[in-house]
């Protein structure tokens, strides 16, 4: 069973697009259903989108769910 510290060094999938009604940008991870956050710039909504993994896979981790991996 991985821990969270081996989903971390995987790379999954970012995807960045640009807030046209609220400003902005959204970030969302596809393999990672639901684990999506914004930001104003590009550069914050990186870093509150690894932030958002990290929460996502603690929270699949203490709950059992099953987690994909990038190469699923």
């Amino acid at each position: 069973m991985r821990k969270l510290a081996d989903y971390l060094t995987l790379s999954y999938r970012m995807e960045i697009v640009k807030d046209k009604d609220e400003g902005g940008y959204v970030v969302s991870f596809p393999e990672l259903p639901g684990c999506i956050t914004c930001g104003e710039t590009i550069e914050s909504a990186i870093v509150n989108a690894r932030d958002a993994k990290r929460c996502w896979l603690e929270t699949a981790l203490e709950n059992g769910y099953t987690i994909m991996t990038p190469s699923e």
